[in-house]
C-alpha cells in the first residue's frame, strides 16, 4: 500500500485544469433544460444545447467533446419528452439533426487540431534536441573558469539562430569562440553549424591562435564556394572573436574578425578590450589575405570578461535608443558571471519591450582561482564620452602569436 503522501502526489499529477472547466458546459446543459421546462410553451430552448460541446472543444480533447455532445443529446431528448411530447415531430427531428451535425463537426475539428498539435510537439522536441546538439550549452565550470552564457533567438519557438558560441578544453587552457553569421533563417543556422564543427575539430590541433583562425577562415570560405551553394563570394561572412585562456597565466589571447570587442569588468569599472590589428570577418580571407595576430590582455582573478554579439549592443527600445551594454554592465560589475548574465538578460529584454530584432548572445567568464603572475595589469583610463575605461594591450609578444 502506497503512503498517503505518495497517493496525494499521484492525484495531483493526474488532475488537469480542463476537468474543473467541465462544470461550465454541464452547468449550461442543466440551466438550458430547466429553463426550457419552466419557459412558456412555444419558446424552444433545445437548440441552445449546442454551446456545450462547442465550449468543451475549446479546452478539452475530442473524447471529452464527444462525451459532452452525448450529454447534450440526452438532455435534448429529455426536453422532448416533457409535455407537449415533441418526439417524432419534424420540428424536434430538425433539432436533433442540427445538434448531431454540429457536434460531429466540432469533435472532428478538435481531433484534427489535437493531432496537429501532437505532431508539432514531436517536431519541436526533435528540433530542440538537434539545436542543443549544435549549440551545446556551456557548463558552469570549464577548467578553472566560471562560465555563464545566455542565448536569445529572435525567431519564436527556436533555440538558436545566426549567433554562435563554443568552448573547447586543451592541454593547457580553454579556447572559446563567439560569432555572428550574416543573415537569418536556416542558411545562418547552417553556416553557424559549419563554423562550430570546424572550431571543435581544430581547436585541439592548431597550436597557435592565429593558425586556428586561419583554418576557420579557410573552412568558411571553402564552404561558401562549394558548387552546391549559391554564389556568395563577398556576400556571406561570419564575424567572430576567438580566445585562448591559459590555466596558469593571468592573460587572455584574442583574435577578433570584425566582431564587437568584449568588455572587461574590473574593480567596478568596465574596460573595452580593443585589439590592435582586427581581422576581416571569417569567409572574406580569400579576398583580403589577412595576417592574423593575437592580442594579449591581462585577466586577473577578480576580473570578469564579458563577450557578446552585436544583437545586444544594437538592440533598440521604443524610442530607437541602442542598449547601453557598457553602462549597464558597470551597474553589476561586482557580480559573478551567472548573476551578471542573469541581470543583463532581464535588463536587455526590458529595454526592447520583450522582443528582440536580432539574435543576441552573451558569455561571462572568470578565473575561479588566482593565476600565477605572468603579465602586468594594464592601467585603466576613462573614456570622455561614456566614462567607460579602455585597457591598452600589453607589449607585443614575439613568437607564434602577436599582440600590440
Amino acid at each position: 500500500m502506497r503512503p498517503r503522501r505518495q497517493r496525494f502526489t499521484h492525484r495531483q499529477r493526474c488532475w488537469h485544469p480542463g476537468v474543473a472547466l467541465l462544470a461550465v458546459p454541464l452547468g449550461l446543459i442543466l440551466a438550458i433544460a430547466l429553463a426550457d421546462a419552466f419557459s412558456p410553451r412555444g419558446v424552444p430552448l433545445g437548440p441552445l444545447l449546442i454551446v456545450a460541446p462547442a465550449i468543451t472543444a475549446s479546452f478539452a480533447g475530442p473524447v471529452l467533446t464527444g462525451m459532452m455532445a452525448v450529454v447534450a443529446m440526452v438532455a435534448l431528448f429529455c426536453i422532448g419528452l416533457t409535455p407537449p411530447n415533441l418526439l417524432g415531430t419534424m420540428f424536434f427531428d430538425s433539432q436533433v439533426f442540427s445538434l448531431l451535425a454540429v457536434s460531429v463537426i466540432v469533435t472532428g475539428f478538435r481531433y484534427l487540431q489535437e493531432r496537429r498539435s501532437r505532431e508539432l510537439r514531436q517536431v519541436r522536441s526533435v528540433s530542440e534536441a538537434a539545436q542543443r546538439v549544435l549549440l551545446r550549452p556551456l557548463p558552469p565550470r570549464i577548467g578553472p573558469l566560471r562560465v555563464a552564457s545566455v542565448y536569445l533567438a529572435v525567431q519564436e519557438q527556436s533555440l538558436i539562430g545566426g549567433d554562435l558560441y563554443a568552448a573547447v578544453r586543451t592541454s593547457c587552457g580553454t579556447r572559446l569562440i563567439i560569432g555572428d553569421v550574416m543573415g537569418k533563417g536556416l542558411t545562418a543556422v547552417g553556416d553557424a553549424a559549419l563554423l562550430l564543427g570546424a572550431f571543435r575539430e581544430a581547436a585541439h590541433r592548431q597550436t597557435t591562435l592565429p593558425e586556428l583562425v586561419a583554418y576557420l577562415d579557410h573552412s568558411v570560405s571553402w564552404h561558401m564556394a562549394e558548387p552546391t551553394e549559391p554564389p556568395r563570394a563577398g556576400e556571406g561572412f561570419i564575424t567572430a572573436a576567438v580566445l585562448d585562456i591559459p590555466d596558469d597565466h593571468p592573460m587572455v589571447q584574442m583574435v577578433t574578425c570584425g566582431h564587437p570587442p568584449p568588455l572587461l569588468l574590473r574593480n567596478r569599472r568596465v574596460t573595452t578590450l580593443r585589439v590592435t590589428s582586427p581581422a576581416p570577418p571569417l569567409g572574406l580571407g580569400e579576398l583580403t589575405h589577412p595576417s592574423y595576430h593575437a592580442d594579449i590582455f591581462a585577466l586577473g582573478p577578480e576580473d570578469v570578461l564579458l563577450l557578446h554579439t552585436d544583437g545586444v549592443t544594437e538592440a533598440r527600445n521604443a524610442r530607437g535608443a541602442f542598449y547601453p551594454l557598457a553602462e549597464r554592465a558597470a551597474s553589476w560589475a561586482h557580480c559573478k558571471p551567472a548573476a551578471l548574465v542573469r541581470q543583463l538578460r532581464a535588463d536587455l529584454l526590458a529595454h526592447v519591450g520583450g522582443h528582440l530584432a536580432d539574435d543576441a548572445a552573451m558569455i561571462a567568464l572568470q578565473h575561479s582561482h588566482s593565476p600565477t603572475p605572468a603579465l602586468p595589469r594594464p592601467s585603466l583610463r576613462h573614456e570622455a564620452d561614456n566614462h567607460v575605461p579602455e585597457t591598452p594591450a600589453v607589449p607585443r609578444v614575439r613568437g607564434n602569436s602577436h599582440a600590440e
